[in-house]
C-alpha cells in the first residue's frame, strides 16, 4: 500500500466512488423491470429508515477517527493512534447492536409512520419486514466504517475505494439475481423480493469488512510504522474516548440531519398527494419512488464526487489545522469549493436536459419519473456543496454552527414542505415540484450559514472561486445551449431503450467535448486543477 496526497487521495477516491455509484445506477435498470413503482417505492422506505438509524450506529466515528488517526500521526502519538482506532472499533460494534435492536423492535411503529392508513399500495406489514431485513446491515457496516476511517486516516485511499467497488458489486448480484428468481421463477410476493434486495447491503458489507481486514493484517508493519520520535504524552483511554465523542458528535449531526431532511418527503409527500391534492396511491407512491428511490440512484454519480473529495480533504485539512498552517487551509478549503463545482455543475445540467431519454435508459417509459426528475436532479447539486460545507466547518472544530447550521436547513424544509405542494398546485404546476425546492431550499440554508461563518471567522476569501464559478457557468451555459439547439432539430420520441442509449451517448459525447475543449482553450482547467496535476493525469489515463 502507498499512501497518497490530497490531490492523488481525491483523484482515487472519487473514482472508487463514482466506478461504485455507476454500479449503483446501473443495476436499477433490471431491478426497476422486475420491481416496478411499488417496489421501488417499498425499497426505499425500508433505505430511509435505514439511513437514519445507520448515521446513529455509526455515531460519526469512522470520520471522527480519521481525523483522529491523522492528528496523532502529525503529533507522533503512534501509541494513542492504535488505542483509538480499537475504543473505536469496540464503541460501534455496542452501538450496532443497540441500532439493530430497536430497528427490529419498532419495525411496526415505524411503518404506521411512514404510510399510515393509506390503502391500495404496500401494507404496513410489509414495510416492517423490509425494515426488519435490513436493520441486519447495521451489525456490519459501521465496524467496514471503521476499518475505512482508519486506512483513510492513515492516506491509504486506494484499499477502501476498491472495498467500496466490491462492496458493491457483491450488493448489485444479489439484489439482481435474488429479486428475478423470487418473482420470476419461484413465484414469490414482491415483499420477499425486495426483503432479499435490501438484505444485499448486509452481505455486501460483510464481503468488503473482510477484504479491508486481510489487506490490513498483510500491511501491519507500514500502518503501525514510526516515522518520527518524540516524547509521547500519557493519554488515558476515557481521553481517547472524550476525543472520538467530541469530534464524532457533529459527524452524526450531518448524517442525521441530512438523512431527516431527506426523509420530510418519506412522512408528508404521500399523504398530501392522495388525502390532499387528489392523486391516487400509485400515483403517489410513483413519484415518491422517484424521490427516494430511482431518482435518487441517478443523482448518486453526482454525489459521488462531493464523496471523494471528502474522503481525500478530512486527513489532509486536518493536518494543516493542527499544524496551524492557514494559508493552505484556506487554499484547500477553495480548491475543494472549484473542484466540486467544476464537475457537478455541467453534470447536472446535462442530465436536466437529458431526464426523458435517461430516465426511459434506467426504468423505461413512466408518466412521472422524467418529469419528476428533471428537477429532482438539482437536489444532487446542493447536496454535494452542502456536504462539502458542513464537513470543512466541521474540521475547522466549529461545531455550534455546524448545528445551527444543519437545523435551520431541517427547519426550512420541515416548514416549507406541506405549503410548497399546495402553493405549486395552486399555481398550475406539478405539486410534486413544491417538494423538490423545498429540499432544495433546506440545503441552501445549510450551505450559506456555512461559507459564511468561514468566510467571517477564517478570513477565507471566494473571489477566485466565484470567479472561476462564472467561467464553469458560462462554459456550461455553451454547452446547454447546443444540447438544446440540437434536440430542436432531433427531439427525443422514442420508447426504446437502445435508442435512448444511442440518443444520450451522442448528447453526453458533444456536451463534454464542448466543456472541456472550451475549459482547455480558456485554461479554466488549468487554473482549478494546476497544468502539472492536469499533465499526471492525463500520463496516467493513457498508461
Amino acid at each position: 500500500m502507498k499512501k497518497n496526497s490530497f490531490m492523488q487521495g481525491a483523484f482515487i477516491a472519487t473514482c472508487g466512488i463514482v466506478l461504485s455509484k455507476i454500479l449503483g445506477m446501473l443495476y436499477v435498470i433490471p431491478f426497476y423491470s422486475i420491481i416496478g413503482d411499488q417496489g421501488g417505492a417499498l425499497y426505499g422506505y425500508a433505505y430511509s429508515i435505514y439511513s437514519i438509524f445507520l448515521g446513529i450506529s455509526q455515531a460519526g466515528i469512522p470520520m471522527a477517527i480519521s481525523k483522529i488517526i491523522s492528528e496523532y500521526n502529525v503529533l507522533g502519538y503512534y501509541n494513542a493512534k492504535e488505542r483509538s482506532f480499537k475504543l473505536g472499533r469496540k464503541t460501534l460494534m455496542i452501538m450496532g447492536i443497540l441500532c439493530f435492536v430497536i430497528m427490529f423492535i419498532f419495525a411496526e411503529p415505524l411503518s404506521y409512520v411512514i404510510i399510515g392508513n393509506v390503502t391500495g399500495g404496500n401494507t404496513r406489514e410489509d414495510v416492517t419486514f423490509v425494515i426488519r431485513v435490513i436493520s441486519t446491515a447495521v451489525l456490519v457496516v459501521p465496524l467496514l466504517s471503521i476499518y475505512r476511517g482508519f486506512l483513510q486516516g492513515n492516506k491509504y485511499i486506494t484499499p477502501t475505494s476498491v472495498s467500496q467497488i466490491l462492496e458493491q458489486i457483491v450488493r448489485v448480484v444479489i439484489i439482481i439475481a435474488g429479486s428475478y428468481l423470487s418473482l420470476k421463477v419461484f413465484n414469490l410476493s414482491l415483499r420477499t423480493a425486495v426483503g432479499i434486495a435490501v438484505f444485499s447491503a448486509t452481505v455486501g458489507a460483510l464481503c468488503s469488512y473482510f477484504y479491508l481486514l486481510v489487506k490490513a493484517n498483510k500491511n501491519k508493519k507500514q500502518l503501525y510504522k514510526r516515522t518520527l520520535k518524540v516524547s509521547e504524552p500519557k493519554i488515558s483511554d476515557q481521553e481517547i474516548i472524550k476525543k472520538i465523542l467530541f469530534y464524532a458528535f457533529p459527524f452524526i449531526m450531518i448524517d442525521v440531519f441530512k438523512s431527516l431532511i431527506n426523509s420530510v418527503d418519506v412522512f408528508t409527500l404521500v399523504p398530501v398527494l392522495v388525502n390532499g391534492l387528489g392523486y391516487t396511491a400509485a400515483q403517489a407512491e410513483a413519484i415518491m419512488g422517484v424521490i427516494s428511490t430511482w431518482g435518487l440512484k441517478i443523482n448518486m454519480i453526482i454525489a459521488s464526487i462531493a464523496t471523494g473529495l471528502m474522503v481525500s480533504l478530512i486527513p489532509n485539512l486536518t493536518a494543516s489545522f493542527v499544524k496551524k498552517d492557514m494559508d493552505d487551509v484556506r487554499d484547500k478549503i477553495n480548491h475543494t469549493l472549484q473542484w466540486l463545482l467544476f464537475f457537478t455543475i455541467p453534470m447536472t445540467i446535462g442530465l436536466s436536459i437529458l431526464a426523458k431519454p435517461v430516465w426511459t435508459i434506467f426504468y423505461g417509459v413512466s408518466e412521472f419519473g422524467p418529469s419528476v426528475y428533471q428537477y429532482y436532479v438539482f437536489v444532487a447539486l446542493v447536496t454535494t456543496l452542502f456536504t462539502a460545507s458542513i464537513t470543512i466547518l466541521q474540521l475547522l472544530k466549529e461545531y455550534k454552527m455546524v448545528f445551527l447550521a444543519l437545523f435551520s436547513g431541517l427547519i426550512v424544509n420541515a416548514s416549507l414542505n406541506v405549503p410548497l405542494l399546495y402553493a405549486f398546485d395552486r399555481m398550475g404546476l406539478p405539486a410534486y415540484y413544491g417538494s423538490t425546492t423545498s429540499t432544495i431550499l433546506g440545503y441552501s440554508s445549510c450551505i450559506v450559514i456555512s461559507l459564511w461563518y468561514i468566510h467571517k471567522k477564517y478570513q477565507v476569501n471566494y473571489e477566485d472561486t466565484v470567479k472561476k464559478v462564472i467561467s464553469v457557468v458560462m462554459t456550461t451555459m455553451v454547452m446547454a445551449i447546443t444540447l438544446l439547439l440540437l434536440q430542436k432539430v432531433f427531439p427525443f420520441d422514442s420508447t426504446s431503450r437502445f435508442f435512448s442509449i444511442f440518443y444520450v451517448s451522442i448528447y453526453a459525447i458533444l456536451g463534454s467535448v464542448i466543456y472541456f475543449f472550451i475549459a482547455f482553450q480558456s485554461r479554466l482547467i488549468y487554473d482549478i486543477f494546476g497544468k502539472d496535476n492536469i499533465k499526471g493525469i492525463i500520463k496516467k489515463i493513457r498508461r
